[in-house]
């Protein structure tokens, strides 16, 4: 039986050449993206910001309504085609969405890293990506075998073959396939199919290829049921990250932090995070997640 450890996790991003957090606060946060930083919307940076000037190249401006809506305002020295960065090995394309982000998730990094060790020593693993976007996790993957990637967006998935070749790994055993994560996995659960690992972020809402509807609440327990039949004693994780809930221990534990920091005593956390460049620099949460590993 695997053991459920009640002790909250940390997994910390600490920037690397590609990314940065520079700042946070009242909302928002400050970052630098290679040669380019910008400002977005946080609402869990609930304190104030260090730094007294953010000179960025553009800033997303958030809509009035509550599903992500918004605009991003952008410096003419911002490519329209994007600009490469890299993480290890896997080179990719960054640019401004209409979506706020910049078509990765860099706080994924330690997720990635912590997927490596539980497949070290591998070059013969089967690993799924569910919702795997424009497909840095699937490219950190692919070092240790053959990889699913799956993603309802045809753009996504597009993408991500082209950070592959702009990797140099195309030629890497990947199947990319444009698929409803659900009905995917229902229909490996019924080829009795499994995998050695598997990782799945899911967003709040979303679309399938033809137009099936995703709402985490609804759809979420019957996924992770179909993954649990996709895996077995030898498998090695499943990880599963879920941005949706945008409150977490780690968003009260930095507020108490910042307010009782003359004050002696400990203020325990867990979430995924980001450090702030600097030597005191602070933790700004991002997502929650639920990890499974296997140790052989």
């Amino acid at each position: 039986m695997a053991e459920l450890v009640q002790q909250p996790q940390l997994m910390e991003c600490r920037g690397w050449d590609a990314y940065r957090l520079l700042d946070s606060g009242a909302g928002r946060k400050y970052e630098a993206f290679g040669p380019h930083s910008f400002i977005r919307p946080e609402p869990q940076a609930m304190w104030q910001p260090r730094l007294a000037d953010w000179p960025a190249s553009g800033e997303f401006v958030p809509g009035s309504d509550e599903d992500g809506g918004g605009r991003w305002n952008l410096a003419d020295d911002v490519p329209e085609e994007g600009w490469e960065l890299g993480w290890n090995a896997v080179r990719f394309t960054a640019l401004p969405t209409p979506f706020r982000h910049l078509q990765f998730f860099p706080d994924m990094a330690p997720v990635w890293d912590w997927m490596g060790e539980q497949l070290a020593g591998r070059t013969d693993a089967e690993t799924l990506n569910m919702f795997g976007y424009t497909g840095l996790g699937t490219l950190a993957l692919s070092e240790y075998g053959r990889v699913t990637h799956v993603d309802a967006s045809k753009k996504s998935v597009a993408q991500a073959r082209e950070n592959a070749a702009l990797s140099g790994m195309e030629d890497r055993p990947i199947r990319w396939l444009v698929d409803d994560a659900a009905k995917f996995t229902a229909r490996e659960v019924r080829r009795e199919r499994r995998y050695d690992g598997i990782i799945l972020d899911p967003p709040k809402f979303g679309r399938g290829p033809k137009n099936e509807t995703w709402r985490i609440e609804e759809g979420l327990p019957g996924l992770i049921g179909d993954c649990a039949q996709l895996l077995d004693a030898d498998s090695r994780f499943l990880f599963l990250t879920v941005y949706a809930v945008r409150m977490s221990s780690l968003a009260i534990a930095g507020l108490l932090a910042e307010a009782l920091r003359d004050l002696p005593g400990v203020v325990e956390h867990g979430d995924l995070a980001v450090r702030e460049e600097g030597p005191d620099g602070r933790l700004l949460p991002t997502a929650i997640f639920a990890r499974w590993s296997n140790p052989r």
